[in-house]
């Protein structure tokens, strides 16, 4: 079965959020499988191009409006990812260096997905499996289905993930000029409320779609940026499967990225070094428990309510923790957060942007990781956690849910209900009586690690999606 992964993100190519986490797992581990996955992306301004062999296997030209563009497509000589990726080069739209953040975004994303469809026409190329990432590439289904110039593709199975259904890349209807010509009747297949909406359209067109969990596609039944009455019409092809994490980047034990590795039966002492190494760079007392939080400064991430977790969790436990914190997005969380730094010096660090590597080492050090986030359709922050030893305190939504179970109830991680500062506080003091109780530590620290977050079942899960 060949498979077709389109996707705005992938790592380590482009990597924004935990999108590109995916889409750089998932066919490694199809192809594993037998399955024959490739990866199709946008081409950015990045050093993974500059840093392979690539060949120019298409060179064409489609038409967005008023305006004609070339389209190349590069392949990657080596397959060093695991499985053969693609990337696709439209000068003046697909030809920049961040993946997004542009005020012509819809026409990027619309020319993305027309330059694709147009090469595989061009070129025959029929796949099995047309695999359809979020919004960016959610008229797909319908362009091979309704547009005239893709009758060769027509019929090919497509399938969508939703990883976020947040963002769901709604515009005007101006904008249809920039789509292939398709058939006029069929027009209500783009429309959600008078306006365009990608993420609608994937869901109608679809052979079938997934949320990335569980619990994440419940809640889409009920909040879903009002699409709620669609995704109760679509119930039928509606499906939750939860991510998994590659596990050859993921691994204590080889990760070159950690200043000590470690496994399962040495964990403590692993853990250990590596506090003691980040708390001497950040300035932290190593001899504290350490409390992590790795991700975008935004809403949904609950990241608006750090400032007053840590401000309350070191008042109100007179410093008896620290907090480092990584990430970057809304200017005023991080002014706040930097406040709260020069105030709290010896017991709270920010380090801004995003940074791999340190992402690693706060997964191998900290004892605890935050994620207070409103909305989480998988996450993939609270399984690098476990994975390296350290507990995740999560809020009790999405794929939270489905991978984070209370200790109270036999679990290795710590819920809270509400997402507000209190609670998260409550939670962090709930994590200071555990982390006193050096054996149930060790316990946790054990069974977190012995938990199996490989991708090897989701992918499975997925090829019976293909099959259905």
């Amino acid at each position: 079965m060949k498979v077709f992964h389109l996707s705005m993100e992938c790592y380590p190519v482009a990597k924004v959020g935990g999108l590109a986490d995916v889409v750089g797992a998932l066919p490694k581990y199809q192809n594993k499988m037998g399955l024959d996955a490739s990866v199709i992306m946008p081409w950015y301004n990045k050093p993974f191009f500059y840093n392979h062999d690539f060949d120019i296997v298409f060179d064409g030209f489609i038409h967005q409006s008023s305006h004609m563009y070339q389209v190349q497509v590069f392949k990657e000589k080596d397959k060093s990812l695991g499985f053969d990726l693609y990337l696709v080069k439209i000068p003046g739209l697909l030809d920049r260096e961040n993946v997004y953040g542009y005020w012509d975004e819809s026409e990027q994303f619309i020319a993305f997905q027309h330059g694709v469809l147009h090469w595989l026409s061009a070129m025959q190329i029929r796949p099995d499996v047309l695999h359809c990432h979020d919004y960016h590439t959610g008229l797909v289904p319908f362009m091979i289905d309704n547009c005239y110039e893709f009758r060769f593709l027509k019929g090919v199975k497509t399938i969508g993930t939703i990883h976020n259904g947040e963002y769901q890349g709604s515009m005007n209807w101006q904008m249809s000029s920039f789509l292939p010509h398709f058939d006029g009747q069929k027009s209500g297949l783009l429309d959600w409320s008078g306006r365009i909406n990608p993420m609608a359209t994937m869901i109608k067109t679809c052979n079938a779609f997934n949320a990335v969990s569980s619990g994440y596609l419940e809640e889409l039944f009920y909040s879903f940026q009002g699409l709620e009455p669609l995704m109760n019409q679509e119930r039928q092809k509606a499906f939750g499967i939860i991510n998994g994490i590659d596990t050859e980047v993921w691994d204590p034990q080889t990760d070159d990225m950690l200043k000590f590795n470690f496994n399962r039966d040495y964990a403590e002492e692993g853990k250990w070094e590596n506090k003691k190494a980040i708390c001497a760079e950040y300035g932290l007392n190593p001899n504290l428990p350490l409390f992590g939080f790795i991700g975008r400064f935004a809403g949904e991430k609950g990241a608006d309510l750090l400032p007053e977790i840590v401000e309350k969790s070191i008042q109100e436990t007179n410093g008896s923790l620290n907090i480092i914190v990584l990430g970057s997005g809304n200017p005023q969380i991080e002014n706040r957060l930097k406040e709260l730094q020069y105030q709290f010096n010896i017991n709270f660090a920010i380090d801004l942007g995003y940074k791999e590597y340190l992402s690693h080492q706060i997964y191998a050090s900290a004892d605890f990781l935050l994620m207070p986030s409103r909305v989480e359709p998988c996450g993939l922050n609270q399984m690098y956690s476990m994975r390296y030893g350290t507990i995740p305190i999560v809020r009790y939504t999405g794929g939270l849910r489905d991978t984070v179970q209370d200790i109270s109830t036999g679990g290795s991680g710590l819920n809270f209900t509400n997402a507000g500062a209190e609670d998260a506080v409550h939670a962090i003091k709930r994590a200071l009586h555990i982390y006193s109780q050096k054996d149930l530590m060790k316990g946790l620290i054990y069974s977190n690690m012995s938990f199996d977050f490989s991708w090897e079942k989701s992918a499975q899960n997925y090829s019976q999606l293909y099959n259905y």
